[in-house]
Formats: C-alpha cells, sequence, structure tokens
C-alpha cells in the first residue's frame, strides 16, 4: 500500500463507520487525525484493540468486521491487539440481547478461543497481531476497586439503555452482574492505555460511555471510538446470524461462499464493500460510481465483490474457479441463487437425496425422472437412482426444482 496522507488514511479508517450522531463521528474524526498527528510527531504505533468474546467457535462474514478494521491499522504500521475476553466471557455482552446471556465456563472460552483466533488470521497479519487475555488485569481487581470502578456510572445511565429498557418494562430480571460488563470493557481500555478502540454499533455505550469515561476517571486521555455498522444477512435486512440462517460461514466452500454473496440484495453491497472487503475508499468510490452511471452492471460489481471475499478467505485461483463454476451453474443454467438446502447423510442414495429433500414425491417418481435425463447435478445429468450421492452442489429436478445440498457443518 502507498504512503497516505493523514487525511487519507483518517477516511480510510473511519470508512464503514456509524454512531447515530453526526456530531459524534465529526468529533471521534478529529481526534482520530490529532492521534494520528500525534503518534507521527512522536515516532511511535498508535496502540489499537478490539476484544473478542469467544462464545462460538463457528465464525460468519459478521464477525470479521471489526477484524477487517483492525487489519487497516496494521497496514498503516500501528500496533494491533485481538483481546480474548476471557473475564467478560464469564458473564456474557449484553449490549445486543433481550434477555440474559447463558455464561460459559472458563474451559469454553479457552477452547472457543483457540478456533476464534486461528480463523481470525485469515484477516489480521498473524506476525503482528498481539493476542492478550483480559483475565490477566481483570481477575486482579479488589472489591474496594470495582467499587471505585462502579461510582462512574449511574443506575439511570444502564436502563435507559434499549435492551435493559424493554425488559424492565416486560417485568423480565435484570441481574446486576450484566451491568459489569460496560465497567470491564471500560477497564480493559484503561489496563492497556489504548489510544483507538474498534467495536460494533451494539457497543456504542461500552466503548463511547464507559471506556472513554473510565480512561478519563484514571487521568488518561479517552480512547477514540472506531464504531463499525452491524454486516446485514444474504437476505440484506437484518444482523447476519446463524440462527437465522442468513449468514456466510467462514468455513464455507470458496463455491458456496461465493454463491451466497451473489444471493446477497443490491441494495446491501455498499455494507459490504466497505466492511468485509481490503478495498479503499477510492476503489470503493469508483466502483459505486459505475454503479450510479450505468457503466458498471449491478450483477458484474456483485461478482466483483464475491471474488474479492472467496480469495481472502481460499485464494485468488479458488475465486477465479467459484466464479467460473457460478456462470456455468447458475448464469448458464439459469438456476436461482435462493433455494432450500439439505444436509447430506453417510452413504446416501441419488434416490434417498431426492425424497428426503423433497424433490419428489416417492421413489418411484424420482426413478421416473432419472430415466428420462430429469435430474441434473450442477448441470450433470444422474443415471443412475442407487449410486452413492457423487458430491455438494445444486440438484435440479426438471426446470423449476432446485436443492443445494450441503455438508453437515454448512
Amino acid at each position: 500500500m502507498r504512503q497516505m496522507t493523514i487525511n487519507e488514511q483518517v477516511q480510510y479508517l473511519m470508512q464503514g463507520t456509524e454512531y447515530g450522531d453526526e456530531e459524534l463521528k465529526q468529533a471521534m474524526a478529529t481526534e482520530l487525525r490529532e492521534r494520528l498527528l500525534e503518534a507521527e510527531k512522536e515516532n511511535r504505533p498508535l496502540r489499537v484493540y478490539c476484544g473478542f468474546d469467544p462464545r462460538t467457535s463457528d465464525l460468519h462474514l459478521g464477525h470479521t468486521v471489526p477484524m477487517r478494521k483492525l487489519r487497516q491499522f496494521q497496514e498503516l504500521g500501528h500496533q494491533v491487539t485481538f483481546l480474548v475476553g476471557s473475564y467478560t466471557s464469564l458473564i456474557g455482552d449484553p449490549s445486543d440481547k433481550d434477555k440474559l446471556r447463558p455464561q460459559l465456563s472458563s474451559e469454553e472460552v479457552a477452547q472457543n478461543a483457540q478456533t476464534y483466533a486461528e480463523q481470525a488470521y485469515k484477516v489480521l497479519d498473524k506476525q503482528k497481531t498481539l493476542i492478550r487475555y483480559n483475565a490477566e488485569w481483570l481477575s486482579e481487581l479488589s472489591f474496594a476497586e470495582l467499587i471505585n470502578l462502579a461510582s462512574n456510572f449511574t443506575l439511570q445511565q444502564f436502563l435507559t439503555r434499549e435492551n435493559f429498557r424493554l425488559r424492565w418494562e416486560n417485568g423480565d430480571p435484570i441481574y446486576l452482574h450484566e451491568t459489569f460488563y460496560a465497567l470491564m470493557q471500560g477497564y480493559d481500555a484503561f489496563a492497556m492505555r489504548t489510544d483507538v478502540q474498534v467495536g460494533g454499533t451494539d457497543q456504542l455505550f461500552n466503548i463511547v460511555t464507559a471506556a472513554r469515561k473510565v480512561m478519563a476517571f484514571f487521568g488518561e486521555k479517552p480512547n477514540v471510538a472506531i464504531i463499525l455498522g452491524i454486516l446485514p444477512g444474504t437476505d440484506g435486512e437484518v444482523k447476519m446470524s446463524k440462527s437465522l440462517g442468513n449468514h456466510i460461514p467462514l468455513l464455507a466452500s470458496p463455491e458456496d461462499m461465493y454463491g451466497k454473496v451473489m444471493s446477497v440484495p443490491d441494495k446491501a453491497m455498499g455494507q459490504f464493500f466497505r466492511l468485509v472487503t481490503r478495498w479503499t475508499p477510492v476503489e470503493i468510490s469508483e466502483i459505486e460510481s459505475g454503479l450510479a452511471d450505468g457503466s458498471l452492471h449491478p450483477r458484474d460489481a456483485k461478482m466483483k465483490l464475491a471474488s474479492e471475499i472467496v480469495a481472502i478467505y481460499h485464494s485468488v485461483e479458488k475465486a477465479a474457479a467459484a466464479e467460473a463454476h457460478f456462470v456455468r451453474v447458475f448464469q448458464q443454467g439459469d438456476i436461482p441463487a435462493e433455494m432450500p438446502s439439505y444436509v447430506l447423510l453417510e452413504n446416501q442414495s441419488v434416490l434417498d437425496v431426492l425424497v428426503a429433500g423433497h424433490l419428489v414425491a416417492s421413489k418411484s417418481e424420482g426413478r421416473r425422472l432419472i430415466e428420462q435425463n430429469g435430474v441434473r447435478l450442477d448441470g450433470e445429468t444422474l443415471k443412475d437412482p442407487n449410486q452413492i450421492f457423487p458430491s455438494l452442489g445444486v440438484l435440479q429436478v426438471g426446470k423449476r426444482r432446485f436443492l443445494r445440498v450441503v455438508a453437515e457443518n454448512h
């Protein structure tokens, strides 16, 4: 990457940010510019971190949004810490939940953290990433220190937060330990003498209110808050989530990942450009200008996006192969990007899948369609109803019935 001016760095690092308040966004951009100038003058990198509570080991594209921002700071020469919430995970962040999160054991946290970090290195530069665990300092806090920390906050501040307010109004319990989470995250920022903290819009209170207040309380310059938008799922509407089935798994095959990106509605492409690609503001502007003046077709822009994402998590070569597969199977075969999925079981025959996947009403109907060359897998006609199902892919019966056959860990 060529040397950027300070103004270009600010534009690059603020790309994809959302604060819900334009004045706050401008204030953070101004503070970031000042901090970058200070670091340049003192010839030191900024200390940047994002905390990750490893409550799952099965990551999807939405989990990588803050990692992508950390990678941008790495590219500009700054010091990045991947903070594992080994202590905060024991509580569970209530920020985006309208009910109590289950608490994890330290063993579950440790196991998830290892897998989480391994997948994070698909985005972050492993050689330039410092991994720390917040149990290092949070476990050492005394009760007196916790009281001192809590004196910075009022109950009203917590009860005005939407998730707590809704639970209060519904008569659902709000447990006292849940309010500790923001205090603990604020103390993380202080303990590491953070210059910049990265997080999603669900972390606005924890970063802008709690962390900055705690740092100021202890006599440190408040951290700059880089608050990122939330990546929508493949429906283009709500937050990407495995439970909603609108996610793109990091462990998906190149072909499946490419196809899922292609199913994202056009209106959500801008968010994907800014939150999960390696593209700069200038590159994104060029693409969006082409879309606006009609010189670039939305389908071609989305194919460029799909290739970029597959290249990040697999390779350039596999991205090219996935694109060729998509063109052959979906475009030339006129196959829809959205279709039901079926998890392939061991030793199932072609006929078994046709029936279990509800593509045919009976085995006799399945045999008849196969005899009439009416069943295809990724464009290839299947001839033997009793053969073991040959591979994962798109199963087609006739012209209008489709089923995506996937592996169990899809």
